[in-house]
């Protein structure tokens, strides 16, 4: 009960401060590679996520990233903003409503010719159906929430 009150008021104050979330791709907990140590060029070359591997590494927005191969390490490197999903990774439809929520690296669409996670199979439907606007909507979000990658 105590360790309950404990985090509620953690929470509240950090959500005073508006640290929803740190403005980085959030390591995955695990392995410490950013997106869960998925190849983010993968999503778009395979039309999959693969786990990519340690020996081709590369670091950028405040994560460590890892690639299946040096073909893709060197494409990410060159443009790392067209590759890692947008919104530092946060869930597309729950910003556009406001919120941030982690994405999954294995629900995802790419809109716009960029990718972008999910929290659920359903927030993807419905932002996939009308992306024009929600994609904009996300965008007013981001920065307010904290879903905005270091540079």
């Amino acid at each position: 009960m105590c360790l309950s009150a404990v985090l509620i008021l953690l929470l509240c104050v950090l959500a005073g401060k508006g640290l929803a979330r740190p403005k980085v791709f959030v390591p995955d907990p695990i392995t410490g590679y950013a997106i869960g140590g998925h190849d983010p060029v993968s999503f778009f070359v395979d039309g999959q996520p693969r786990k990519g591997e340690r020996e081709h590494a590369y670091r950028w927005g405040g994560a460590e990233w890892i690639f299946v191969n040096e073909g893709n390490m060197a494409a990410f490197a060159r443009d790392p903003e067209a590759y890692a999903p947008m919104f530092a990774g946060c869930g597309g439809f729950a910003l556009s409503e406001g919120f941030a929520t982690a994405g999954n690296p294995f629900i995802y669409a790419v809109v716009n010719g960029r990718l972008v996670f999910f929290h659920s199979v359903v927030n993807r439907f419905l932002f996939v159906v009308n992306a024009t606007s929600l994609v904009n909507e996300a965008q007013d979000n981001a920065a307010r929430v904290g879903c905005v990658p270091l540079r």
